[in-house]
């Protein structure tokens, strides 16, 4: 992901923004809810349901889909969600879009490539997932391709894996300027729908249709926030899955090299702890997912998303999930006996 304080505080919040955004970016919380209660279509726009810890695992048997461009943009923007859901009983899979072959100081690009699959296999294990795809497409060059060609990928895996619900960037996020974001945000709302239609039905000798219903969306610039989800029990896991990323990000081992280079000034900062490890990961939490989170991820703090709904800890989403059909309860309502 590249990351650049692209937009302000203040256009995030919506002092330059027009009148619209004041609901795009969530301004009140209707109540606290269960997520597969609630949906877009039954909250009045601008309405923002809490989603907390659900005791027990009242999700076994589901799948989730967690789908990213690079190594790093789950871990950033919704690893607490994806532990969460985890926790509850969903079987996660990762599926990575690109190949993050742009190359670091000192790398080949075949160098780059493999050190980015180590920082996705790693942030998949910290979060519980199953098995990570890598699908392969060009770093920074996603655009170039056919779209129909990720989507038809895309629909196969939601169609075998029976994917329930996806975690992406938000295909309707505004002033997303990474192409591997918006083009892989708006593959994967084209797939989950058409997985559950009769387009490629060369699929069926394999696999059946199944559609994806349910989508936490989530983005960088402004978007309709109509679902927080309080990660306050998670948040060291989200750290740890940042913790593991060496290969780029603002986190693997930012931490110990800010310590030891205010060491060697004679200075220190007791935030970061006693060590290299505690370092790397309270540099993490403290900086890159609260103090500094606007110019590390271009994106409020964690911490200060949560302040504002009685949290601890949150991120926000847009949230898209299945309306519940009218016919059950018109027939407790209207049926007769014959």
């Amino acid at each position: 992901m590249e990351r650049r304080k692209f937009i302000s505080k203040s256009m995030l919040t919506g002092a330059m923004l027009p009148t619209v955004y004041g609901s795009l970016t969530g301004a009140s919380v209707a109540a606290d809810g269960v997520k597969s209660g609630t949906s877009p279509g039954n909250a009045q726009q601008g309405d923002v349901v809490i989603e907390r810890p659900v005791t027990g695992r009242p999700h076994e048997g589901k799948v989730l889909a967690v789908i990213q461009p690079h190594c790093d943009d789950i871990a950033l923007f919704a690893a607490g969600t994806v532990a969460k859901l985890i926790s509850e009983g969903y079987t996660g899979y990762m599926i990575q879009t690109s190949n993050d072959d742009a190359t670091g100081v000192g790398n080949t690009v075949a160098e780059q490539i493999l050190n980015n699959e180590i920082s996705t296999n790693a942030t998949a294990k910290a979060l519980g997932l199953k098995k990570v795809y890598n699908l392969g497409y060009r770093n920074h060059r996603m655009d170039e391709y056919n779209i129909q060609e990720i989507k038809g990928r895309l629909i196969f895996l939601f169609r075998l894996l029976k994917v329930d619900t996806v975690v992406c960037y938000d295909p309707w996020g505004h002033y997303e300027e990474n192409p591997d974001h918006y083009v892989t945000a708006k593959a994967v709302e084209a797939a989950r729908w058409m997985a559950g239609s009769y387009d490629y039905p060369e699929h069926f000798d394999i696999v059946e249709r199944h559609s994806v219903l349910e989508r936490y969306y989530f983005a960088r610039g402004p978007q309709r926030v109509n679902r927080v989800v309080d990660i306050s029990s998670f948040i060291d896991t989200k750290v740890e899955s940042n913790a593991v990323i060496t290969s780029q990000g603002p986190g693997g081992h930012a931490g110990s090299a800010l310590r030891n280079s205010l060491a060697k000034n004679g200075k220190k900062l007791d935030i970061l702890g006693s060590d290299d490890h505690a370092a790397d990961r309270n540099y993490i939490k403290h900086f890159v997912l609260d103090q500094d989170s606007q110019y590390t991820r271009g994106v409020p703090s964690d911490r200060e998303i949560g302040k504002k709904y009685g949290l601890e800890w949150a991120e926000q989403f847009h949230y898209i999930g299945p309306d519940p059909s009218n016919i059950p309860s018109f027939i407790n309502e209207h049926a007769t006996n014959t």
